[in-house]
C-alpha cells in the first residue's frame, strides 16, 4: 500500500471528529500593533488604547484576520494521529471555505483553537486535501471568536 492510500484510510478513519484543542495563546497590544504594521491597518479599535475604550468593546481588540492567521500556530498544538503523515514531502496552505468572525478578540484576552476534521479527498496521484473546521475559543466567553473551515494539501512521496 502506497503512503498516500495508507494515510487516506487514517484520515477517513478520523472523519468527523474532534482532533483535539490547542494550547491557550495571550493576545497582547504589541502583537496587534505589529499586524497592524504589517497590513496597514491602524484603525484605532485596534492600536489606540486611550479612544477604543469608549467603544462598545471597553478597549483594544485584534484585528480578525490576525486571529485567522494565527491558526498556524494555535493548530501546532494540536496532536493528530502520525499515521496521516508518513511519507509526506509537504503540505501547503490550500485555503479557506468558510470564514465567520463571531466574537472580538480583546487585548489581554487568551485564545486556542479546536479542531475537527470535517472532510478529506484524494488530490491526483499523490496527493490528499483536508479540510479542518477550526473553532478560536476565548477563555471564559461562550461564543468562539472565529470558526474557519482550513483547506490544506499533502503531498506523498
Amino acid at each position: 500500500m502506497s503512503n498516500v492510500d495508507a494515510a487516506f484510510e487514517v484520515f477517513q478513519a478520523a472523519l468527523g471528529q474532534e482532533e483535539g484543542v490547542g494550547e491557550w495563546l495571550e493576545i497582547t497590544q504589541e502583537m496587534v500593533n505589529q499586524f497592524a504594521d504589517v497590513t496597514f491597518d491602524h484603525q484605532f479599535i485596534h492600536v489606540d488604547p486611550e479612544a477604543a475604550k469608549a467603544t462598545p468593546f471597553g478597549g483594544t481588540i485584534a484585528h480578525g484576520f490576525l486571529t485567522l492567521s494565527l491558526l498556524t500556530h494555535l493548530s501546532g498544538s494540536i496532536r493528530v494521529d502520525p499515521g496521516r503523515f508518513q511519507g509526506v514531502i509537504m503540505g501547503v496552505n490550500y485555503g479557506f471555505d468558510k470564514v465567520r468572525f463571531i466574537s472580538p478578540v480583546k487585548v489581554g484576552s487568551r485564545i486556542r483553537a479546536r479542531s475537527t476534521l470535517s472532510d478529506v479527498q484524494r488530490k491526483g496521484p499523490s496527493g490528499i486535501l483536508s479540510t479542518r473546521t477550526m473553532t478560536v475559543e476565548i477563555d471564559g466567553e461562550d461564543k468562539p471568536a472565529c470558526i474557519a473551515d482550513w483547506l490544506t494539501l499533502i503531498q506523498y512521496g
